[in-house]
């Protein structure tokens, strides 16, 4: 078990978990709720140290780039992304109504978890401060870090975040397949895993198709800035879509990335300096299946979607992944104090969201890696028509 994957796992334990809860007595359905309830809990303390341990040193790091390079970069990319979450919001406004049953988990509940079974007992775990606390405090120190140029201050950031990266990667990520087995057996119990994996079809499909239907734009806007092909170069970039789908991971694609951005024209320095920072900066194709795998599990609950909901979650998603943990489900773990906060999901709704963004998590890295291939070529072009 220890040599497969994040995904497989998932799968695995999402089959375990239906066949626990087909066939198991209450008690034992009860016993998994317990441990769900614990591990829940402590994914709450974890999320705003989460945010602060990724976000304030992201942030520091970026104000000692190179200037202008790093702004038309960060802007770039950030637009990207959110222009990717505003594709995923529009397409899942006017599809979901048809492909998803509105309110399919609610059935004849007022809340979706008055099916499920009472853990025997609950430990309260409190986090240290709120989640809007957390982000405004990453911002304060990220942001004091650049301006005074802390080395100080930047060094226990950073070692700060190795403690949770160490946290997320030896404790959260490990024990993450039996909370979704637990989550799942109890769902079974309940009688709705069934128009849980009728959605989780559906959803991985529309995901795929606005994820290519998204490359396709940013190339043709970068085709369009630079005057070149962009269907050849998007062609040249498989390779790194490839290599990213093999790896679930930004970072280790940017060797196969940056040869490949090469190959399309783009200089050897800005390529040098894009790439990289896009790693970890540009994230359009984990914010369309955050946005559309949150708005599934919104309107299949009876929550109510609107624009002036989701584009505020949008904006703060483009900041609150920059520097996620370079895991697969790193993005949906920096997330996950929004989803709570701005978009008011329950320890369940988060389970599910969890299950449904890394079910497709290799794609949407994929997605990110041959974008950052658009965002350089664009780069390279504005930073050519700069005066001397």
């Amino acid at each position: 078990m220890k040599k497969l994957g994040l995904l497989p796992k998932i799968l695995i334990a999402i089959l375990l978990g239906i066949a626990i809860g087909s066939f198991s007595p209450e008690w034992l359905v009860a016993g998994l709720a317990t441990f769900s309830g614990l591990f829940g809990n402590f994914l709450g303390f974890a999320i705003p140290l989460i945010i602060i341990g990724f976000i304030a040193p992201g942030i520091g790091e970026l104000g000692r780039g190179a200037g202008r390079l790093l702004g038309v970069t960060t802007g770039l990319a950030y637009l990207s992304t959110v222009i990717a979450g505003l594709l995923a919001f529009l397409a899942a406004t006017l599809l979901y109504p048809y492909m998803l049953e509105v309110g399919g988990l609610v059935n004849s509940y007022d809340n979706p978890e008055e099916a499920l079974l009472e853990p025997f007992f609950k430990v309260d775990m409190p986090p240290v401060f709120g989640v809007m606390t957390a982000l405004l405090l990453a911002f304060t120190l990220g942001l004091g870090a650049a301006v005074i140029k802390g080395q100080t201050l930047q060094k226990v950031m950073l070692d700060f975040r190795e403690i949770v990266e160490k946290l997320i990667a030896s404790i959260i990520i490990p024990l993450l397949p039996y909370h979704i087995l637990c989550v799942f057996a109890n769902l079974t119990y309940g009688g709705q895993v069934t128009t849980i994996l009728s959605v989780f079809a559906k959803v991985f499909i529309m995901i795929i198709v606005l994820h290519v239907l998204f490359l396709i734009i940013q190339y043709l806007v970068a085709g369009q800035v630079a005057h070149k092909n962009p269907f050849a170069m998007l062609k040249n970039m498989l390779p790194a879509y490839f290599t990213a789908i093999g790896t679930q991971s930004s970072a280790a694609a940017i060797p196969v990335t940056l040869r490949q951005t090469k190959l399309n024209g783009v200089s050897g320095k800005v390529a040098d300096f894009v790439i990289p920072l896009c790693a970890t900066i540009h994230l359009s194709g984990s914010t369309i299946t955050l946005v559309s795998c949150s708005m599934a599990v919104m309107l299949l609950t009876g929550m109510p979607t609107s624009l002036g909901m989701m584009f505020p979650f949008i904006l703060m998603l483009g900041i609150t992944m920059v520097a996620a943990p370079g895991v697969p489900g790193g993005a949906v773990m920096a997330a996950l104090g929004l989803l709570e906060s701005m978009l008011g999901f329950d320890t369940t709704l988060t389970s599910l969201m969890i299950a449904l963004y890394i079910a497709q998590d290799s794609f949407g890295t994929a997605c990110n890696v041959t974008g950052d291939g658009a965002i350089a070529v664009i780069t390279d072009r504005v930073s050519k028509s700069e005066p001397a």
